[in-house]
């Protein structure tokens, strides 16, 4: 009845290791406590807390960045060279939860120097300013670790309610508060629609573990097939996913939030969100995909992945054909990182782990790309108060530094070599082209789906040049409304030179950045591979999953 000794001990230990692993986030869950505590102490109250708060991701990121693992050797007490699940299977810790949650620090720290530069927030409210960004991207850091459905749940919601708040962050801006309302609105229906496909899921097969349920699929995927309640049940969290995605048709929110909002603002929802959810979409399709490969096309040719190639065409298609009418720039790159969403939700159409690296590179070129961009019209906001194109013309003849630095972060949106951009298409492009080929000598119909896909990825990038290049264009060839020079700090120049500069040097070498990817990628190898039979008897699947579905 009582625990015996070494019982204690083992649980000791594992909580031990768990609370190691996770000590990235525990730093951050101290810095919110602080922040928060420091509202109630008067001095405290009155001083802008940016400076704490980039300190203390800053210790946070260092911490993440010691726990990557070197040729698979232990780290500490925690061995990271496998998938290592923590605090009772809710969280795994592997190389793709570890690359995720550095990517999310490095872009949190950016950020936070980001909002020092610009100003926004000002002192009286930085505390719930950095509570509500650093909470968001604890929330963020736990959906890409999620080892659970109920833990993903959980984390979804962390990183959303944050996000609503964020949203309508600026007082007295009727258009923000506006934003935020239907931004929550939309967002309670899509957290209730995952969460009933949770609970299906989890009622059918008796659990919420991930790699227990992926088990089970595997086993069903020998007889016949998965049931209603499962094929519901996934619809559902992923409209849930896609809504955080901004994918078609679950998008209607970003425009007008990304208008909205502060700059600043966009950038967190266009970068990190979008990550997060990509992450823990990842996660979830290789549920369908990783135990129950029997073959090299993996789920590639399901009724899933072609109805995810189909979403991910429609996503891309349109947010490029809704930008080219754009004045204003926030709201273009709101149509931009829809259309973005797209390719990188393409990436995952062919679901296995030789996708994951490609999208991991995207995901960190991206990171360069939309935070410079975002950075850059904050600082035009602050010196001329508009957001929309006719503060933008001529700015090379006002501000010749960030004229450059814009136009570099467009150029590489676009996919333009030799920036990071370029490299980052040409890997998604390159897995969807390998598995078509593959799928070719398979089923041939198929194979033309992935064929087709490639050409829908590369026409809209064509398409997406008329908007990315126009704005280089009103840039650098008109002539400026206002011919006074725009002031630009020297924080503001180092943190646009820094991110232009790496844009370029991503660009140019590959190897160090695709190299981190491909090691992360390697978590979903590690799942094992079930060999179909030639022929399986209906009775031989039933004794593996035993009374409602529930896992024996």
């Amino acid at each position: 009845m009582f625990p015996t000794p070494s019982f204690v001990e083992r649980v000791s230990t594992d909580l031990q290791r768990d609370l190691l692993a996770f000590l990235p986030e525990l730093i951050l869950c101290a810095t919110i406590v602080a922040l928060l505590l420091a509202r109630l102490v008067t001095p405290l109250s009155r001083k802008h807390l940016g400076s704490f708060a980039l300190l203390a991701s800053g210790c946070a990121l260092a911490f993440a960045i010691c726990f990557w693992p070197e040729r698979s050797a232990p780290i500490g007490s925690v061995p990271l060279s496998g998938n290592v699940e923590g605090f009772s299977s809710l969280l795994v810790f592997d190389t793709f939860g570890l690359y995720l949650r550095v990517f999310l620090l490095v872009f949190l720290c950016c950020s936070l120097w980001l909002s020092l530069l610009t100003g926004i927030p000002d002192a009286e409210d930085s505390a719930d300013y950095y509570t509500l960004v650093i909470g968001g991207i604890l929330g963020m850091m736990l959906m890409a670790s999620a080892n659970h459905l109920l833990m993903a749940f959980v984390a979804v919601e962390m990183a959303s309610v944050p996000s609503y708040a964020l949203a309508g962050f600026l007082k007295g801006r009727r258009q923000g508060s506006e934003a935020a309302l239907k931004y929550v609105v939309y967002g309670a229906s899509a957290s209730g629609v995952m969460l009933y496909g949770i609970s299906l899921l989890a009622g059918t097969f008796g659990t919420g573990s991930m790699p227990l349920i992926s088990r089970a699929v595997a086993v069903a995927s020998l007889g016949e097939g998965p049931t209603l309640p499962v094929l519901a049940g996934s619809i559902c969290i992923l409209i849930g996913l896609g809504f955080k995605l901004s994918a078609v048709p679950f998008h209607f929110w970003c425009p007008d939030v990304f208008s909205g909002a502060a700059a600043e603002v966009g950038a967190f929802l266009s970068v990190a969100s979008k990550a997060a959810a990509l992450a823990l979409t990842a996660r979830f399709l290789f549920v369908f995909s990783g135990s129950s490969r029997t073959g090299p096309d993996d789920l590639s040719g399901s009724a899933l992945a072609l109805g995810w190639a189909f979403m991910a065409a429609v996503t891309a298609t349109f947010g490029n054909l809704a930008a080219l009418a754009q004045t204003n720039i926030k709201r273009m790159l709101a149509y931009s990182t829809i259309a973005h969403a797209g390719i990188m939700m393409m990436a995952l159409v062919a679901v296995g782990p030789r996708s994951v690296g490609p999208l991991l590179y995207y995901i960190s070129g991206y990171l360069l790309m939309n935070l410079g961009a975002f950075a850059i019209v904050a600082l035009v906001r602050n010196r001329t108060g508009s957001e929309n194109l006719d503060a933008f013309r001529g700015l090379i003849r006002r501000a010749p530094l960030l004229a450059v630095g814009m136009s570099i972060f467009l150029l590489s949106l676009l996919g333009m070599p030799p920036l990071v951009g370029f490299a980052a298409k040409f890997q998604v492009f390159a897995v969807l082209y390998e598995t078509g080929r593959d799928l070719g000598g398979h089923d041939g119909m198929i194979a033309w789906v992935y064929f087709g896909l490639l050409v829908v990825a590369a026409l809209n990038t064509a398409i997406s040049a008329g908007y990315y290049l126009k704005l280089v264009k009103v840039m650098t060839l008109e002539d400026p409304a206002d011919p006074s020079p725009i002031r630009v700090s020297i924080g503001s120049g180092a943190l646009v030179s820094i991110l232009a500069g790496l844009v370029l040097a991503a660009g140019v070498f590959w190897n160090p950045l695709t190299q981190y990817a491909n090691r992360a990628s390697q978590s979903f190898d590690l799942a094992p591979k079930f060999e179909k039979p030639a022929k399986i008897p209906k009775d031989a699947v039933r004794p593996a999953i035993g009374p409602k579905g529930k896992i024996k």
